[in-house]
């Protein structure tokens, strides 16, 4: 017996996901005095912040360090504040949850598109900003494409997968909380990975945490205007395709289990 639950279609969820995504931004925005301003303004803030600790503070020596920064925290906000709201998505809608013929995916992509149209924001204001201090446009920032590709990807199966996490336990929204920030330190964000003299210590921290490796492509592309380690791509988009996987995986065969755990909350 075909049950409700393959009542939308591809097309109408991909149309609900974009809808439910815009109305809360707006809502959002119309919550503080500089709306849509903040999309900006909050990640520069992280911005400024590492860049005083790091380069007044600390005395850091990496060259052009305000610009490697950037690339690599903006980069980066996009992927931490996306999952971590997907995480608690689900359990912050009981009422969707309730609905039959609602695919549970639903909610925590609805998250992801709202961080997709924010990093769209943020990154061509950032390719601005690196035009307007010389770094001139050139052919190897056709790449941008695909990594932003790849890591739109990684983004929507590790969301879907922090929000099943927490469905399962509430414990997990911390655990994934802190994993976050330990991602922080471990991508490459303030430092370079480059710089890391044991060949094989560099090759598997890029290897386990695919965000170091799509980092480091961002500013081999826009810095130094050459293309990224196409081996070390392909490692992170069969990374991202398994996870992406695994998700849709959980997510198809636990949709009444998702419902039911949420609800009786």
């Amino acid at each position: 017996m075909k049950t409700r639950e393959s009542a939308l279609t591809f097309s109408q969820i991909i149309t609900l996901v974009d809808t439910l995504a815009r109305f809360h931004l707006k809502g959002e925005a119309q919550q503080y005095l500089l709306g849509y301003f903040w999309w900006i303004l909050e990640p520069l803030l992280y911005v400024a912040v590492f860049y005083i600790v790091f380069e007044k503070l600390l005395q850091n020596r990496q060259p052009d360090f305000l610009y490697f920064l950037m690339v690599g925290k903006l980069t980066f906000i996009w992927f931490s504040k996306s999952i971590n709201q997907a995480a608690n998505s689900l359990d912050g809608s009981k009422g969707l949850m309730a609905q039959l013929n609602l695919r549970k995916e639903i909610p925590p992509l609805a998250v992801i598109q709202q961080g997709f149209y924010r990093q769209f924001v943020v990154f061509g204001f950032l390719l601005i900003f690196l035009v307007f201090n010389g770094y001139a446009v050139n052919a190897a920032w056709w790449w941008l494409i695909p990594l932003i590709l790849v890591q739109a990807l990684l983004t929507i199966g590790v969301g879907l997968l922090a929000a099943l996490l927490v469905c399962v336990r509430l414990d997990f929204r911390l655990l994934i909380q802190l994993a976050t920030v330990f991602l922080l330190f471990m991508s490459g964000v303030f430092w370079d990975l480059n710089a890391i003299t044991d060949e094989r210590l560099r090759h598997w921290l890029m290897v386990l945490n695919p965000l170091a490796t799509l980092i480091d492509a961002y500013r081999q592309v826009l810095m130094l205007g050459a293309s990224p380690n196409v081996g070390k791509l392909g490692w992170v988009l069969a990374e991202t395709l398994l996870l992406l996987f695994l998700a849709l995986f959980a997510y198809h065969h636990l949709q009444f289990w998702v419902a039911r755990k949420v609800v009786s909350r």
